[in-house]
Parts: structure tokens; C-alpha cells; sequence
């Protein structure tokens, strides 16, 4: 590991690190899942108390914390919406925040949509979420994007495509390992960002893996 501090180093080489993590160029495929989530747990990570759950249970036994109004149930405060994107009723079927939810995100092509930043360490290093796309010809561009002495750096994860049913995503890597040992802190500030084109793609249910229980 280099031994320059996120205080010290430029973007290209915040940027050459946090890819060196094996970020890019994840594939992302659909992995079925058949039932809703197991029972919750509440930990306390360098990020403070969260709790955990199993939605992609029995397929993915992983426990993982929901994003901020990751399943457009409620507020979307600290979300940042453009091109379009908007709340739209239609959830997805699985339940796996624990209840049937009744809306989801909508991204029409061009359109994006960036998650609020929040507070990682280095056991958060997956996130996943569902999405379907419209049309044959839509595809879901997801980055991440971090926060770390004051610059701001996005780099690419994966490509969502597939049909027209919901599916949860493949678990795509957030470089949170790197990202939270350039930190002083020993933490980072992390959000996600999805970009639609060629056609209509709709998410739901974004959430983090903290690597605790597998």
C-alpha cells in the first residue's frame, strides 16, 4: 500500500488506487432469488450502529444495511434526481426489505440518479440492489463515487443488462477497503450513481455488504 495519506494525494492518484482495488469491469448477471430475508441483527461498525439483514437470502446468506431511502418507500432527501428520474409506483416482487414495498426508482435514458454520500470503513466492500430494464436496448451504468480531503472521485463498477424483469444485480465491488485506508479516519464517504441509456431502466432496494456474516 502507498504510503501517501488521502490529505497528500492528487486525484489521478486517489483515483489509480481506489481501481487498483479490482473495481472495474465487474460483470453483473441476474441471480434469482427465491424467498424474502432472513431475521435482522444490529452491529456497531467504526460507522456507528446499523442493522443488518439477509434480502437476497437463500441464494446470498450475506448480511447487508439498506441505503438511506434505498427502497423509495419514503423521502428521497439527500438523493440527487436529474434527466427525468423519478419515483414510480411497482416495487420489486421479492420483499426484501421485510415487506412488499409499492414504489421503485424510474430512469428513462440520459437520465441519473446519485444515492447521499454515507459513511463506510473497509468491511463494506459490496453493494447490491434490483433493477430491470424496459426494453432490450436499455442498459444501467452504476459508478461509485467518493468523497476523500476534500476531492470528489467517481469511477465506473459495472453495466446492468437483462429483460424485462426485476432481478437482483451481482454484488459489484465499492473500493471500500482502499477508499477507508486513504482516509485518516479510517473511514470514507461514499454514494452510488446510476445512468440510464438506450431506454427505461427502474431500481429498488439499494443495499451495503459489511462482509460480517457469510
Amino acid at each position: 500500500m502507498s504510503s501517501l495519506t488521502a490529505r497528500s494525494a492528487p486525484r489521478h492518484t486517489l483515483r489509480r488506487l481506489l481501481l487498483s482495488a479490482g473495481v472495474l469491469g465487474l460483470a453483473l448477471t441476474a441471480l434469482p432469488i427465491a424467498s424474502a430475508q432472513a431475521a435482522t441483527l444490529t452491529v456497531t461498525t467504526p460507522c456507528g450502529a446499523t442493522t443488518l439483514s439477509q434480502p437476497f437470502a437463500p441464494a446470498d446468506s450475506g448480511y447487508y444495511w439498506l441505503l438511506p431511502g434505498g427502497n423509495f418507500e419514503s423521502s428521497l432527501t439527500g438523493w440527487t434526481l436529474s434527466g427525468g428520474a423519478v419515483k414510480v409506483a411497482g416495487s420489486e416482487p421479492y420483499a426484501a426489505t421485510g415487506s412488499p414495498g409499492a414504489s421503485s426508482l424510474s430512469l428513462p435514458a440520459g437520465a441519473s440518479v446519485q444515492t447521499p454520500f454515507v459513511c463506510v470503513d473497509g468491511a463494506d466492500t459490496y453493494f447490491r440492489f434490483f433493477a430491470l430494464n424496459k426494453v432490450s436496448a436499455s442498459s444501467l451504468t452504476v459508478s461509485v463515487v467518493y468523497t476523500i480531503a476534500g476531492l470528489q472521485i467517481a469511477f465506473p463498477v459495472g453495466t446492468v443488462t437483462g429483460d424485462s424483469k426485476w432481478e437482483p444485480s451481482a454484488a459489484m465491488n465499492t473500493g471500500g477497503k482502499i477508499a477507508s485506508k486513504l482516509s485518516k479516519a479510517g473511514t470514507a464517504q461514499m454514494a452510488l450513481r446510476f445512468s440510464a441509456t438506450g431506454g427505461t431502466s427502474q431500481i429498488d432496494d439499494v443495499f451495503v455488504d459489511p462482509r460480517l456474516k457469510h
